[in-house]
């Protein structure tokens, strides 16, 4: 199941949508990303309702990640992304009440596992707990895959992974930090689906010394190819 799903490019950073979102992902579909998605925060519903339509026009899959952790902000934005008819809802600590919504909608959904705390999101808890909540959230209908945290917690990421993916047979993306092609690897050699990556390639750190958006797109697309 290794990256079966692979790299989705996040138009975000520090887990918000960028205000200038459409035109990374339009510069990403252009450089051959088929995985784009954004957070629930960061813009308006309308724009982020573009967003969504500008990756169908371009022939991606798009992806909604949810980070607001208070229930009426987490059901608003299934809701959201229900009408949105993205591919993917990720995120949100409340499956049993977004799995149905989700699932009518025909969205594929991958929770959060673990305990989140804060924004930008961070995993908490020992890693046999981040495990047993991994194992009954994918043991819940309409729970299609995870969305881990692995590098956002004090746990060894790769071993978590590992952990994870050992337990539960749907896929798991790795969210978050990853900022580096040595995690990409390591995601991929454990055993995840896909990963995220938003912030490290905004910024220029995932190709040091390669600031240009488009070059550190191209440097994630390298390292994707060699874990194939």
């Amino acid at each position: 199941m290794a990256l079966s799903i692979g790299f989705i490019f996040m138009a975000t950073r520090d887990d918000a949508t960028l205000s200038d979102a459409r035109a990374y992902i339009d510069a990403a579909l252009a450089l051959g990303v088929v995985n784009l998605g954004f957070k629930d925060v960061g813009l308006p519903r309308p724009a982020l309702r573009e967003l969504a339509q500008a990756i169908r026009a371009g022939g991606g899959r798009s992806f909604l990640e949810v980070v607001s952790l208070d229930r009426d902000g987490e059901l608003a934005s299934a809701a959201a992304a229900a009408d949105f008819g993205v591919d993917w809802l990720l995120g949100g600590v409340r499956a049993d009440e977004v799995a149905p919504i989700a699932n009518a909608a025909g969205l594929r959904y991958a929770p959060f596992p673990g305990e989140i705390v804060g924004h930008p999101s961070v995993l908490t808890g020992a890693r046999d707990e981040i495990v047993d909540s991994a194992c009954a959230l994918s043991a819940l209908d309409g729970v299609d895959g995870l969305d881990l945290l692995a590098y956002r917690s004090a746990v060894d990421a790769p071993d978590l992974i590992r952990a994870v993916t050992a337990r539960v047979d749907k896929p798991v993306i790795v969210a978050g930090s990853i900022d580096a092609p040595q995690r990409v690897r390591a995601a991929a050699s454990s055993g995840a689906a896909g990963f995220t990556i938003g912030t490290a390639a905004i910024s220029g750190a995932y190709a040091p010394g390669e600031r240009d958006f488009a070059a550190q797109i191209r440097a994630i697309l390298r390292t994707v190819a060699e874990v194939a």
